[in-house]
């Protein structure tokens, strides 16, 4: 779910394969996306607007593509959507790739994110649930990669000498990450799944090794211990973990606005705990502040021009809601 920083739309990714566009005209479907791999946790991903573009901004988008021998894997695309809520002019072409593609069908991860100058895309690429890849830098897999808006590895990224991938690869260790968004100074953070317990929120470096699957603060669903984190303490370390998991959907930071007490907090769209999870952030570190349960789950959460919430339900008859103060 993305909304435009100029005119009063939002689009909205549906996982079997539709992009619609909420205006206050109504919703419209938008036609010549692309064909997407639907099944378990794969089909459309997400959307992101090129920022300080008012008039027909570039669109990324991302998505899940069959591959041979029944493997599959995310894709990041562009292309041009015509103002308002028009078809694809053109339509998104692919311009980086998930390596390798691999069978079954979770642990995409697919965020975007475009930094704060506008200069770069930063894609969240999950480990598939294959664990090892994590820790691999001859793939993609279990990392956040620092792009430039072409798709093509940006220059200086932390292992560009070893060329291949690695080129791509801003930070590494990660397992399921579903949320990744800048902060107010700039700051990247992202939003991961843990295993049976372990969620967690992390600020993210350069170079750093975020631990999965050598630690994490939950355990395998088969009831198989995994060490914790600090007991790594040269491996990056959680801002918070959450054990029992809140199963995050997505995040936010908050602008303030409508809210001026929860200004720089995040606001986390929670799946397992239905509803919203408020975290400040006290420099490197953060800490839990409230919960507030709108009993469904809530996939995505996003920021309205005038600081009201826009907030997005999970599933069949998944309800789009607005937020404001009473």
């Amino acid at each position: 779910m993305s909304v435009h920083e100029t005119y009063p739309y939002l689009l909205v990714t549906e996982k079997r394969g539709k992009l619609k566009c909420w205006s206050t005209s109504g919703v419209r479907e938008i036609d010549r996306g692309p064909t997407v791999d639907y099944g378990g946790q794969g089909g459309l991903g997400d959307v992101v607007f090129q920022p300080r573009m008012a008039n027909f901004p570039h669109v990324y988008l991302s998505w899940v593509e069959a591959g041979q021998s029944d493997t599959r894997g995310a894709v990041v695309g562009r292309g041009v959507l015509q103002h308002p809520c028009m078809i694809w002019t053109p339509p998104p072409a692919v311009i980086w790739r998930q390596t390798p593609k691999t069978t079954g069908r979770g642990h995409y991860s697919h965020r975007l994110a475009i930094s704060p100058d506008g200069a770069y895309l930063f894609v969240a690429s999950g480990e598939r649930q294959k664990m090892t890849p994590a820790q691999d830098l001859t793939n993609n897999l279990g990392k956040i990669l620092r792009l430039n808006l072409d798709g093509t590895p940006a220059a200086g990224n932390p292992f560009a000498d070893k060329g291949g991938v690695a080129a791509e690869i801003w930070s590494y260790g990660h397992r399921n990450i579903l949320g990744l968004q800048f902060d107010a100074q700039g700051r990247l953070w992202a939003l991961e799944h843990g295993p049976a317990g372990g969620d967690e929120l992390n600020l993210v470096k350069p170079g750093q090794n975020y631990g999965w699957p050598l630690v994490s603060d939950g355990d395998h669903y088969d009831g198989r211990a995994i060490p914790r984190n600090s007991t790594r303490p040269d491996l990056a370390q959680p801002a918070i973990s959450w054990n029992p998991v809140i199963a995050p959907g997505d995040f936010i930071f908050y602008s303030g606005k409508m809210w001026p007490e929860w200004k720089g907090q995040a606001l986390i769209a929670a799946l397992g705990s239905e509803g919203l999870v408020r975290v400040r952030i006290d420099g490197e570190k953060a800490s839990e502040q409230a919960r507030y349960p709108l009993g469904k789950r809530i996939r995505a959460i996003r920021e309205a021009p005038d600081g009201s919430l826009y907030v997005l339900e999970d599933g069949e008859g998944g309800r789009l809601l607005r937020l404001s103060k009473a």
